[in-house]
């Protein structure tokens, strides 16, 4: 039986990206239940890197994660732009305020002046230009290729059956062969809690949300720098993908089981009547529609770090919509909690008490 000193279920950038990090220093085997790596959650990405995206509780991820992105070739510039009507001025206001005295550069400006055809209405504007584009493919099998030459084994069509608690581990059935590891780590995106069950470890109570992005064809000339475009009241957003082509969601969050999630035709619809009361460009085509699924805790913090109950299991989960943006920093802070290391500097000033899986339970 194949020995392992980690084995970590679930390939997508949560479970890629902490393979990468801890393969040079431990035995480490990647177990995904999919034959492709990421089809769930990863793969279907909106795919940019914002700052103020999460909140202030993931902004010191994100913001520590930018280096690496950039050093690596991932981003591209793109800018956000959060706009509001009348109605909005205590959302834009408290916008500012969450992320002054932060890195994070915010400036309020007239939303008319950057979003041709813009409807009168929408008078407010708060510019995110560090915002980028992330080639969330490009990214994923960079960490996926960097654990392979690390030495770290990938089994694919291998979902979880069981996960026995040894003296000096765990013993664990999925695919074709069983294995022994001495640590589990839990990063199957939307199916955590279902993995925590298999291994006889309490849930923590993280749920899978649907969100529904549509590609559109648009008749208009926009700006070849035109930023991201968002709602300041999380009810759209839309990005550019090309000339005459953008990304458009209703910034939908549908709870549903874990699954091979399909967008609704209803809110596809939703997203174009918002749209259409945002700008006046003409929409001649929907190219293209899907939806991913994003998980949260009951905070909508991630959670990384040894269970407090169940010796050997170690949770790197509940990344929501920011696991992509957040990788590197993550993969870094939750390496570090699992081997017994001092961080990596680019994450030796965050806390990581703030996402241990503790908080959701006392000690035994």
């Amino acid at each position: 039986m194949d020995r392992y000193d980690i084995a970590i279920v679930g390939a997508g950038i949560a479970g890629a990206s902490l393979a990468a990090a801890v393969a040079p220093h431990a035995s480490v085997v990647l177990i995904e239940a999919e034959d492709t790596p990421g089809y769930h959650s990863t793969g279907r990405s909106a795919a940019f890197w914002s700052e103020t995206y999460g909140g202030p509780g993931i902004q010191p991820l994100t913001t520590a994660s930018g280096p690496a992105l950039r050093d690596g070739g991932f981003l591209d510039p793109l800018g956000s732009l959060h706009i509001g009507r009348a109605e909005d001025e205590t959302a834009i206001q408290a916008l500012l305020a969450r992320f002054a005295g932060t890195s994070v550069p915010l400036v309020a400006v007239d939303p008319a002046g950057l979003i041709p055809g813009l409807r009168p209405d929408w008078t407010l504007g708060v510019l995110e230009a560090s915002t980028n584009y992330i080639d969330v493919g490009a990214l994923h099998g960079d960490f996926l290729a960097r654990a392979r030459r690390a030495g770290a084994m990938l089994r694919l069509s291998a979902p979880l059956r069981s996960a026995v608690r040894l003296a000096d581990g765990w013993q664990v059935e999925a695919g074709a062969q069983p294995l022994n590891a001495t640590v589990l780590v839990n990063a199957a995106g939307a199916w955590v809690d279902q993995v925590a069950a298999i291994a006889g470890v309490a849930p923590i109570g993280i749920k899978a949300y649907r969100r529904t992005i549509a590609q559109l064809r648009i008749d208009a000339v926009t700006p070849a720098d035109m930023p991201m475009v968002a709602d300041i009241a999380g009810r759209f957003y839309f990005k550019p993908e090309g000339a005459g082509r953008l990304w458009l969601s209703p910034h939908d969050e549908t709870l549903v089981d874990p699954g091979d999630v399909a967008p609704e035709e209803l809110d596809v619809a939703i997203a174009i009547d918002r749209f259409e009361q945002v700008v006046d460009w003409r929409i001649a085509a929907v190219e293209h529609k899907w939806a991913g699924l994003r998980s949260f805790a009951p905070d909508r913090l991630p959670v990384y770090g040894f269970d407090p109950v169940v010796p050997g299991f170690f949770w790197c989960a509940g990344q929501g919509g920011f696991g992509i943006q957040t990788a590197p920093a993550a993969a870094a802070l939750a390496a570090a909690l699992l081997l017994g290391r001092a961080p990596d500097p680019i994450v030796a000033a965050i806390d990581p008490a703030a996402y241990a899986p503790g908080r959701f339970r006392p000690l035994a």
